[in-house]
């Protein structure tokens, strides 16, 4: 994460072989002072912000034997002597400006400026009469329009999220996050980063969570707009509220896309389930969820994707449900989000039926992903439910599906099928059963008004209950999933069992198979 430019007293490291400054934020022009480090056998600059000309000097440097510049702002021709001769010793992929160089590199021909200006003056004698008539004829008739329909012009971008938020501009968010700082990230996806930002707004200080899009990733265009998209016809209060969006330039004059969230001051689910893998988060999350909290999580996130899948205008297919996307408000109560994968149903299935292979990318994370994703089929439902029934079985057993222990065939499906057999307590998160003998819960109830905490007898139940519907929702067959209505059904029956408040609120429910 260092900043600014090349220190040029690098120049004094004349015996220097190995110089790697990639991933960080220098910009500029690399000093001509460091002309003088003629014995370096590797140079890596990527991925930094380093612009203008290749320096000439690096076609001397007769040790280099690699160098990467690549994803940065370069420009101009490519040298063609040196190491810039041998295609394989140098790497300048994401130089859009770049041209030139020897013909393996495949660039651009860089036409030279007399040609170029004499081309762009022929162009400018034809072009330029009949261009300044149509613009003159466009505005008139915008005038017009603007005095006949003035009332009805003023349509925001972006006029589908939040009423209390214009579109935010590129530097509001710079200021919001403090110029993207480190310090302010708060997560790392497939397609970008999440920042916590403080915008100032003309209703005060709000706290949000900004997701740039890191657009050199390869679908993240898409994803951005798939998230718009879906983002634009939904509200519920189980899924993560967007507040504005930003589509503009970053400093370089390079696209730039970010939306804009409401913070979850709890973090993610994932955070929770396993808080020892951070140090940082430790004191913060100390204390585990409880049964009751995780079973309110799991009814929160079946009634997002039963509203996505059933009560949407037109279904929609979540498609990468786990426990980094589910997100935590003041009240813990479980908030869908991140839809970069998401599609309509309608749309999914039109996709796949012209291409099988279309689909792929769509299939969501390693471990969580339907399995027949992984065979082209086409985006369903009943991959959702897949997903839903993998995050049940984390939730309950502490277990990821990705740990290593699950290697050679052996799933988190499987081995929680198999220990259901022989007795529950092995397979289920042993802080569940720690909170029975010591009675201590972190829920805002205690179990229910009239009863003591949950026993190990009927924590036993409640889990055999939970894991019986994720084995169920994680069966390889999509036919042999049940439909998620069913599902939230027999989760709430679950709940009022350990309650004591019984299905219709009174006497005891029997734990459902």
């Amino acid at each position: 994460m260092l900043i600014g430019n090349v220190p040029s007293i690098l120049a004094s490291c004349v015996k220097l072989v190995s110089l790697i400054l990639k991933g960080n934020k220098f910009l500029g022009i690399l000093p001509s002072t460091l002309s003088e480090l003629r014995g370096l056998e590797e140079l890596d600059i990527s991925m930094n912000n380093f612009s203008r000309r290749i320096p000439d000097y690096l076609e001397s440097f007769i040790f280099l034997q690699k160098l990467n510049i690549s994803f940065n702002d370069f420009e101009g021709a490519v040298p063609k002597r040196g190491i810039f001769t041998t295609a394989t010793a140098i790497s300048i992929e994401g130089n859009k400006r770049l041209c030139g160089g020897i013909p393996d590199l495949k660039l651009r021909s860089c036409q030279s400026k007399g040609f170029a200006r004499k081309k762009f003056t022929h162009i400018m004698k034809l072009v330029l009469p009949s261009s300044f008539g149509l613009v003159c004829l466009f505005l008139m008739m915008y005038f017009v329009y603007l005095r006949c329909f003035n009332k009805t012009m003023k349509v925001p971008s972006f006029s589908f999220f939040s009423q209390s938020f214009a579109e935010l501009s590129y530097q509001s968010l710079v200021k919001a996050t403090n110029g993207f700082s480190p310090a302010n990230l708060i997560g790392l996806g497939s397609f970008g980063s999440v920042y916590k930002g403080i915008l100032d707004l003309d209703q005060g200080e709000t706290l949000a969570a900004v997701k740039v899009l890191n657009l050199q990733s390869r679908g993240a265009a898409k994803s951005f707009i798939a998230e718009c998209k879906a983002l634009r016809s939904i509200r519920h209060r189980n899924l993560v509220s967007v507040l504005t969006a930003c589509s503009s330039v970053d400093y370089k004059g390079d696209d730039f896309k970010a939306l804009v969230y409401e913070f979850m001051v709890n973090g993610s689910l994932e955070e929770w389930l396993h808080p020892n893998e951070k140090e940082d988060d430790a004191h913060d999350k100390s204390q585990s969820l409880d049964l009751l909290q995780r079973l309110n999580i799991a009814i929160d996130v079946g009634s997002a994707v039963l509203y996505l899948h059933h009560h949407c205008s037109e279904p929609i297919v979540h498609c990468d449900l786990k426990p980094s996307n589910i997100l935590l408000d003041d009240e813990m109560i479980g908030r869908v989000g991140d839809f970069g994968l998401a599609r309509f149903l309608g749309d999914a299935t039109c996709i796949s039926s012209a291409n099988q292979s279309s689909s792929i990318g769509l299939r969501g994370s390693s471990g969580y992903a339907a399995p027949e994703y992984g065979m082209g089929n086409e985006v369903s439902t009943s991959g959702d439910v897949y997903s839903f029934g993998i995050l049940l079985l984390e939730m309950f057993t502490g277990k990821r599906p990705t740990d290593i222990m699950f290697d050679g065939g052996l799933t988190l499906h499987n081995i929680v099928k198999m220990a259901m057999v022989e007795q529950v307590a092995n397979i289920g998160d042993p802080t569940l059963f720690q909170q029975a003998v010591t009675g201590e819960t972190s829920s805002s109830i205690n179990i229910s008004q009239n009863k003591s905490p949950a026993s190990i007898h009927e924590v036993k139940e409640c889990l055999t209950s939970i894991l019986k519907i994720g084995i169920a929702c994680s069966e390889e067959l999509p036919s042999d999933r049940p439909d998620i209505k069913d599902i939230v059904t027999q989760l709430n029956v679950i709940k009022n069992t350990l309650l004591g408040v019984g299905v219709h609120g009174g006497g005891r429910a029997r734990i459902a198979d």
